[in-house]
């Protein structure tokens, strides 16, 4: 078996606010010190002994006495999405903030996209998904008109119902309006939202579908595989960076699917990068400022992270971070501008502190291309050939 890596990105799992938060509207802001508070404390047993409470003071989580690699992670460009977020991970620094839409989208924008789809759109504001649902699902049910909605990110957003728009026409309506926001309008992302139910039951599905912006830069992914590695994208991970750099797509619409997922690739997997997405801190919890559905997930997250992490072999490296934030506790339902987390270990250090040794590990604060520059290292001994980010593992 030759050398593996799983890099893990709890979404939205921010630890507090970069020195521009300010500028983005988010000064103040820290994730996980924030629902730690709200909630009297969190128990994360795994993440603890790696020294999650050794990044930051966290109620319920303290500082180990022996940590593993830990710190935490900033972006080198604008954005506080998870197009930037994953794309800064593995070497991909936009240089100019994507386009946002906060009033809306224009007129003429909108008539544009009413063409390139061939559906009419309805809503059209910055607005939670669930909450554009709610007010015009029954509107789209009626004559059919896609619900249209953004937010502060980079992101145009078309929901429609399973039984009055198919599912791949849905998708193929978004990959039109992608192929349309070109340019000055180039957002990040293209979101396919289906929903079911009835007027006042409405939920979404899992069929959401992304279609993202090719990253502008190449990646690590695509350094990996020039040499020769696999790089396997565990849940909206092939989405964001639109396919490029990734080997394998597996799905992982929902926390647990994706963690089966990474679960069954560290059994058969024999060497390559295992790089997923888990989701639900994100869209199903943090959104909608659910602080103990929050907590419900991270704590799902750690006892799978425990089981893991028992089952890594000598070879293996895994790091856990994320890709911003989503304060509970800040105004909003935005993500929010801060730093990710950062957690690493490798299989010889678990196989030196099962033996009564220590983990020894230092702390680490740097750039998010740091861990793409770390993966590279790992699996193939080489540097990132002129990427952003340096290893911080040898």
């Amino acid at each position: 078996m030759g050398r593996r890596a799983f890099v893990l990105v709890i979404d939205a799992c921010g630890v507090g606010a970069l020195p521009d938060a300010a500028a983005y509207g988010d000064a103040g802001t820290n994730t996980l010190a924030h629902l730690a508070d709200a909630l009297g404390g969190l128990q994360l047993p795994s993440m603890q002994a790696l020294g999650l409470g050794s990044i930051l003071p966290l109620r319920g989580v303290p500082a180990s006495e022996d940590p593993a690699i830990h710190g935490r992670l900033y972006p080198l460009g604008p954005g506080k999405d998870s197009i930037s977020g994953h794309w800064e991970l593995m070497g991909v620094v936009a240089e100019h903030a994507l386009p946002t839409y906060p009033e809306g989208f224009p007129p003429h924008l909108v008539s544009m996209l009413e063409q390139a789809s061939g559906h009419e759109l309805i809503c059209n504001r910055p607005d939670s998904g669930i909450a554009a649902i709610e007010e015009f699902g029954a509107e789209h049910l009626r004559g059919g008109a896609l619900i249209l909605y953004t937010s502060q990110d980079s992101v145009l957003q078309l929901a429609a119902h399973v039984e009055r728009v198919a599912v791949d026409e849905l998708y193929r309506a978004c990959a039109a309006v992608r192929g349309a926001m070109s340019g000055e309008h180039a957002v990040g992302r293209v979101i396919a939202r289906p929903f079911t139910g009835t007027a006042g039951h409405f939920v979404r599905t899992d069929g959401r579908r992304d279609f993202a912006l090719p990253p502008p830069t190449p990646s690590y992914l695509q350094e990996l595989q020039s040499a020769g590695v696999e790089v396997h994208g565990v849940g909206k991970i092939h989405d964001l960076f639109a396919g490029v750099g990734v080997s394998v797509s597996h799905p992982g619409a929902t926390n647990a699917s994706a963690l089966d997922a990474v679960d069954q690739l560290l059994a058969q997997l024999p060497c390559g990068l295992v790089f997923a997405n888990l989701i639900e801190t994100d869209q199903v919890y943090g959104h909608r400022k659910d602080a103990s559905g929050f907590a419900g997930a991270l704590r799902e997250i750690d006892s799978r992270l425990g089981a893991m992490l028992k089952r890594l072999c000598e070879d293996d490296l895994l790091i856990v971070t994320a890709d911003h934030g989503v304060d509970l506790a800040h105004p909003g339902t935005d993500h929010t501008r801060e730093y990710a987390p950062l957690l690493a270990v490798t299989g010889e250090m678990l196989a030196r502190r099962a033996s009564g040794g220590r983990f020894g590990g230092d702390r680490h604060d740097g750039p998010l291309a740091n861990v793409g520059a770390t993966v590279l290292r790992w699996l193939t001994g080489h540097e990132g050939g002129g990427l952003p980010g340096a290893a911080f593992i040898s």
